[in-house]
């Protein structure tokens, strides 16, 4: 191989990587009151929305959030929207969360609640939940769906729970 063509190969090989960088850590994290994200989840009659409550120092909301990411990419093209509402501290946005978003790759909508104290929101998610995590809802408003569960969830439930809708 001439020095030429070693050069033109480099070439590509650096310009997919620089692309499929960009791509990887571009992730857009947008921050919501509990207000604005309960409309949005309420003003959208024929979507279901799958919403987990996680933080990055909850060991079992780490674990399931593999599922999660899975059940966005197989239901991406139906009307199923997953929303991970991340409750981690406003401190550690850009040292923890941010970094941990890049390094797992998630491609799922990942929201940042706003909220200072937790008594103003969790009743407004669920009368069923008492602030512990993971936490999950999913409602279709349309058709009066709501079910929330206040455990880890696995990719095979979520599944079978979407399927019934």
């Amino acid at each position: 191989m001439n020095i030429l063509t070693k050069t033109k190969n480099r070439f590509w090989f650096l310009l997919a990587l620089m692309v499929l960088t960009h791509i990887t850590y571009s992730q857009k994290i947008t921050s919501y009151k509990i207000n604005d994200l309960l409309n949005r989840v309420i003003n959208s009659s024929d979507t279901v929305y799958v919403v987990n409550f996680w933080a990055t120092w909850c060991k079992p909301c780490v674990a399931e959030l593999p599922d999660f990411n899975r059940l966005d990419s197989v239901y991406k093209l139906k009307k199923i929207k997953v929303l991970l509402v991340s409750l981690d501290f406003k401190e550690d946005i850009s040292s923890k969360l941010i970094p941990f978003i890049k390094k797992h790759n998630y491609h799922a909508e990942i929201i940042v609640l706003d909220e200072s104290n937790g008594n103003n929101f969790i009743n407004k998610i669920s009368e069923k939940w008492s602030g512990a995590i993971p936490a999950t809802l999913i409602t279709q408003r349309n058709k009066n769906v709501e079910e929330f569960y206040e455990k880890k969830l696995s990719y095979d439930f979520l599944v079978e729970r979407l399927q019934s809708k």
